[in-house]
C-alpha cells in the first residue's frame, strides 16, 4: 500500500543545509524505500532529497523552513525521520561541528 506524509521543520543549523548536513540528509532519506521530496516552499519547487547535488544546490538557510514529502510504503517513518534529523542540527552538535 502507498501512502504519501508531509511535515515542515524549520533549520536551526548555523550553516543551513550545506555540505554535511545535505550528507547526511540525503544519505538518511536513501534508507527510504519512498521517494522523498524537500522544497523551501510548500508549494515547491520540490526536489528530490536522495540526490546530494540537488540538496546542496538548494542552499537553504539557517532559519528556513524546509518542506518534506513522501510517497509509498514507508512515506511516514521517512518524513519523520527527515524532519528529526533537522531538529536535531543534523547531530552536528554531537559530533563537534
Amino acid at each position: 500500500m502507498s501512502t504519501t506524509a508531509e511535515g515542515s521543520v524549520v533549520i536551526t543549523h548555523g550553516v543551513g543545509l550545506h555540505a554535511r548536513p545535505s550528507v547526511k540528509l540525503t544519505k538518511l532519506a536513501k534508507g527510504f524505500s519512498s521517494v522523498i521530496e524537500i522544497a523551501g516552499a510548500a508549494d515547491g519547487p520540490w526536489i528530490d532529497a536522495k540526490s546530494i547535488v540537488k540538496v546542496m544546490a538548494m542552499k537553504a538557510r539557517q532559519n528556513a523552513t524546509l518542506h518534506v514529502r513522501a510517497s509509498g510504503g514507508d512515506a511516514q517513518a521517512a518524513v519523520d525521520a527527515v524532519t528529526d534529523l533537522v531538529r536535531r542540527d543534523f547531530d552536528e552538535a554531537a559530533d563537534g561541528h
